[in-house]
């Protein structure tokens, strides 16, 4: 019976080999059915030897990486805690705001064209507000002079709304 040695650079590998028969490592990327990037998962040896670790997928979840994957997630968090803050705030400031939109009209009130959600972003950009036009939630193209309060999605979480008036442009005589 021989015996194998185990190459010197997989000695830390083969000890992260926990009793389930699992590895443990930390995803660098996305891999599909594994896991997301930063997450901690449990894999078969051979998997983690033969592809996640030599492609650079995943390193061996070591203390020290689990801690800096925390200090990160907590940052991230920071981050994303501060930009929702943004984002209220803005939400807040709309919605004691309204834009004025000057487009083409007939007698009636009927437009010649339509305002669209980019129109719309483009006034709110011009009154000093970051909305683009994807954030702009329109039930349908506006097609009359007059008042409309316009829903906005400005996160996952934040909606707000903003007064939109449309009027005819002014006539130069």
């Amino acid at each position: 019976m021989s015996t194998q040695r185990t190459p010197r650079k997989h000695a830390k590998r083969i000890r992260s080999i926990d009793r389930r028969g699992g590895v443990e490592l930390l995803l660098a990327e996305n891999v599909p059915a594994v896991g997301k990037q930063g997450q901690i998962v449990r894999v078969k040896p051979g998997f983690a030897r033969n592809y996640l670790l030599p492609q650079g997928l995943a390193t061996i979840a070591t203390e020290e990486n689990k801690l800096m994957v925390e200090k990160h997630r907590e940052r991230q968090a920071e981050v994303a805690r501060e930009k929702l803050k943004a984002v209220q705030k803005l939400a807040k400031d709309l919605s004691n705001y309204s834009a004025t939109i000057e487009a083409n009209a007939n007698d009636e009130g009927h437009l010649y064209g339509s305002i669209l959600a980019g129109d719309i972003s483009k006034a709110l950009k011009s009154g000093g507000y970051d909305v683009t036009p994807d954030q702009v939630r329109l039930e349908g193209p506006l097609k009359e002079l007059g008042m409309y309060t316009i829903r906005l999605q400005l996160h996952a979480e934040v909606e707000s709304e903003v007064k939109v008036w449309v009027v005819p442009v002014a006539q130069h005589s």
